[in-house]
């Protein structure tokens, strides 16, 4: 059951369901169903302002985001699908600090419900340190549909693992 490392904490009777969708080869065709187009947004200019708009709109006290781009070394270095980074410097008598937002080139060609999700779950990053209920609460906040879309895009992982992309959106 390697090929489902990304459900692998998920109840027997979804991992079979899983694996059923695998063995009859439609698992690819129930996510481009699910989520048929993908966004537009290609540029790192156009991540920056669709980022800061969903900061803005749901977390308006967290300090300006100052830098937000996709990177191509995530998934290799990191391990991880998007990433945040608090930097804090010293400049004279004054501590500077910058919220940065990584995600992974390859959410470049996903649907926005996926992009969304990684962007929803870094910047709750900046007000829940852990993964913990309130972690998890912001995020639906944000994203009222996050839990279920995390488990698409598990499943989308899984997919790619097996087939390495799904028809139609890249």
């Amino acid at each position: 059951m390697d090929s489902l490392k990304y459900i692998n904490h998920y109840s027997e009777t979804t991992k079979k369901q899983v694996l059923e969708l695998i063995k009859q080869e439609k698992l690819g065709q129930y996510l481009k169903k699910k989520y048929a187009n993908s966004h537009a947004i290609k540029t790192d200019k156009a991540l920056f302002a669709y980022v800061n708009e969903l900061k803005n709109a749901h977390m308006k006290k967290v300090a300006p985001l100052s830098k937000v781009l996709y990177d191509g070394k995530i998934n290799i270095i990191h391990n991880a699908l998007g990433t945040h980074h608090f930097i804090s410097r010293v400049q004279g008598s004054k501590l500077k600090s910058k919220n940065e937002i990584r995600i992974a080139t390859m959410f470049k060609n996903t649907p926005l419900e996926f992009l969304e999700m990684i962007v929803v779950h870094e910047l709750a990053h900046f007000k829940e340190k852990e993964h913990n209920k309130a972690f998890y609460s912001l995020c639906e906040y944000m994203q009222p549909s996050y839990h279920q879309v995390e488990f698409d895009l598990r499943l989308y992982l899984t997919h790619m693992d097996i087939k390495g992309k799904i028809e139609k959106w890249g």
